[in-house]
């Protein structure tokens, strides 16, 4: 089944060999968040108890169909998940709501709202995406409905300005949030704790209703698909179900949903303060002493990820939901052997994830160092899987394809209708325990400090994991092509290349979201993102063109993205970052304004200003521009409306190993220019406007009467 991108108001069929799905909610701006949720609705459009309602403090339903998989912050961006279960759910569930909240802001600050639903194999099925959001706190992005004997699926777009609470009751869920969720330690020894056919918008079913109230929340305007829908009862008890009225108090429940979220807490690392000398090392939980390679690397390294997934089960829910496991208790077990006919087959590890009466499972298959996954290794899985009703099979190796969710090794479509097969790098575990232990909330000291060394033990040469390192074999011909000329886009080495550099674009986009505790997103035309063909094409071009790789990155809250060019001809990598101009006050003005921001920028960063006037621009070295500022304005014409904020590093031609090697040296700078120029910049912001002082005047008499 292909992907169909749906309109409001428009509806599926799914396939009936479909036994579960999984629901993605994304949005662009990553500075807040979404929070997904999902309501089992009876016949009479409510819930049947308080376990129907799943999210964030609830994360399966009691019958296990449904259940609440959490956040990634990837480097496409974040997104929140669900898995429903189709053949699992209660004959009595007519209907499960797609929804999501927010904590802060509201729906209308997230740009772009899209609903993604895939099959069992990450198979795509339907997306619907919205821009109509506005002032709401809550929002139905669509509902799974049955209709004679199958499964639908409509897109809805409709919202609350109660939050997630507000919906919930509205839905009949007993919400009572009179005091904050019980603030308890996670013990480390238990896991976590206590082919279809669109039917038209205007040939909507007319034997069932959206179970969302006709009128529209406060800020959606009708669109044309809402005049095709047909008339239907809001939940009973709601006469705004949009914008719901809250009471002014609401008297404390003995019983009900708390939809108030945990806070988390960070616990210290151990300081190691009586040593010596620099030299002394403290002791390794893991050693690496005696490590050799093949296959005794790939043990001794599998065997500490699974231990430290088991000790830290924040860790644990990180990776393993990256695979599509849901939130549950952890435990892995090493060299499991099977029997496919004749033969034996032992994969390196199983995955098992236990939530309430629901078991996943996942056959884990490790590479490390120079070590490939083939075909029939993984197909051989495959059938075990399908054959012991297993949820996926993990390859793990230091592959990092050009494309997040893509796979390095390609296998029988026919083979994945019923098992998923997912794909981990080794940088994306590291960076994961990054995350995890800097940003993730860990508030066991211990638990801190067993991920700590597994950290210390995965970034030593000899675990055979890496993040991405090598640009591959055809590296140094593709490179003496470029200096001499003779590169076209016809070639099929520089196809590989052309990977290779999205690939260190996405570890790039890692490491900063790791160190910085946001998503960071490398950037792609839209077709490219889900194009692998049309991306390596566009990067091809560039390099037969130009002789340049070009990457960008958006990094939240920064005042402008951050933009990478490699240029191999001249062996210069140049970083560089838009930044709006102050909409008021003269050029001068504008300019004193950016370089108060700059006071501690390297002297050789270039200052461009861009006027409004045709082709209007002033460039000068970051010195010059602070001893004579109006070298920068003087002469031009036009309103001022941006600096380009730019800086040139040597660029290192060797294609993997040193810091002066190719990916080294763009990693470095990068990193050094954002932390050098992006980072101390912020976004211009006007004052709050002046009262007048008749004003002033009128509002202090008011106060006195």
């Amino acid at each position: 089944m292909h992907d169909q991108y749906l309109i409001k108001g428009q509806n599926i069929t799914l396939p009936d060999d479909i036994e579960q799905v999984e629901v993605v909610i994304t949005w662009e701006d990553s500075t807040s968040g979404i929070d997904a949720a999902a309501l089992l609705l009876g016949a009479d459009k409510k819930v049947g108890s308080d376990e129907d309602f799943v999210f964030y403090n609830q994360q399966e339903s009691t019958d296990g169909s449904v259940r609440y998989l959490g956040r990634r912050d990837t480097e496409s961006g974040p997104h929140e998940r669900l898995l429903v279960h189709l053949s699992s759910v209660p004959a009595g569930v007519e209907v499960i709501v797609l929804a999501g909240s927010v904590d802060t802001g509201s729906f209308g600050d997230l740009g772009k709202l899209t609903l993604h639903v895939h099959d069992g194999s990450g198979s795509p099925i339907a997306e619907y995406v919205t821009a109509d959001a506005s002032t709401e706190t809550a929002f139905v992005f669509g509902e799974l409905y049955r209709r004679n004997g199958l499964w639908k699926l409509r897109a809805i777009g409709q919202g609350w300005s109660s939050g997630l609470a507000g919906l919930a009751e509205d839905f009949g869920v007993d919400v009572s949030d009179d005091t904050a969720p019980d603030d308890t330690d996670t013990d480390f020894t238990t896991g976590i704790d206590t082919d279809e056919t669109i039917t038209a918008a205007t040939e909507l079913d007319e034997s069932t209703t959206p179970i969302i109230p006709a009128a529209p929340p406060s800020g959606l305007a009708p669109t044309a698909a809402d005049a095709e829908v047909p008339e239907h009862t809001a939940p009973a008890d709601s006469t705004t179900s949009a914008t719901p009225d809250a009471p002014a108090s609401k008297p404390a429940r003995a019983r009900g949903v708390r939809t108030a979220k945990p806070v988390p807490r960070k616990a210290p690392l151990p300081v190691f303060a009586l040593a010596e000398a620099d030299t002394w090392q403290p002791a390794r939980l893991f050693s690496v002493i005696g490590v050799g390679s093949g296959d005794e690397q790939e043990r001794r390294t599998t065997s500490a990820l699974i231990s430290t997934m088991q000790a830290v089960p924040l860790f644990a829910r990180a990776t393993t939901s990256r695979v599509g496991a849901p939130a549950g208790s952890f435990e892995g077990y090493l060299e499991v052997p099977y029997t496919k006919g004749e033969s034996r087959v032992v994969p390196d590890a199983v995955w098992k994830v236990a939530r309430g009466t629901r078991l996943w499972t996942g056959l884990l298959e490790v590479k490390t160092g120079a070590g490939r996954h083939s075909r029939e290794q993984l197909e051989n899985y495959l059938d075990i899987a399908k054959k012991n009703k297993y949820d996926v099979v993990i390859s793990l190796s230091n592959d990092l394809p050009a494309g997040a969710g893509e796979l390095p090794v390609e296998v029988d479509k026919r083979k994945l209708t019923k098992v998923a097969l997912r794909h981990l790098s080794w940088a994306e575990i590291i960076h994961e325990a990054r995350m995890v232990l800097s940003h993730g909330g860990i508030d066991n000291p211990l638990q801190a400090w067993i991920l700590h060394e597994f950290l210390r033990y995965i970034e030593h040469p000899k675990s055979g994991a890496s993040e991405f390192v090598d640009m591959g074999r055809h590296w140094v011909s593709i490179r003496d092509a470029i200096s001499a000329g003779t590169l076209r886009s016809g070639d099929p080495k520089a196809a590989s290349i052309a990977d290779s550099w999205i690939a260190l674009a996405r570890n790039l986009a890692l490491r900063f979201t790791a160190e910085l505790g946001v998503s960071v997103k490398h950037v792609l035309p839209r077709r490219a993102v889900n194009d692998a063909s049309y991306r390596t094409e566009l990067t091809v071009e560039e390099l037969a063109n130009d002789g340049t790789f070009t990457a960008v990155l958006r990094i939240p809250d920064a005042a402008g993205q951050l933009r990478i060019i490699a240029d191999m001809r001249t062996n210069k990598v140049t970083c560089s970052t838009q930044v709006t101009a102050p909409d008021e006050g003269t050029a001068g003005k504008r300019v004193t304004w950016m370089l108060r921001q700059l006071k501690n920028a390297p002297a050789d960063l270039l200052i461009e200003a861009t006027f409004t006037a045709p082709a209007s621009s002033t460039c000068e070295p970051h010195t010059a521009v602070r001893a004579t500022p109006r070298i920068l304005t003087e002469h031009q014409s036009g309103q001022l409306h941006s600096f380009t904020l730019m800086r040139t590093f040597t660029l290192g031609g060797k294609r993997a190993g040193t810091a002066a090697s190719f990916i080294g040296s763009v990693t470095h700078s990068a990193e050094t220019f954002y932390a050098d120029v992006i980072q101390p910049v912020r976004e211009w912001v006007p004052a709050a406007p002046k009262a007048s002082e008749l004003e002033r005047d009128e509002h202090t008499d008011d106060e006195e009467v």
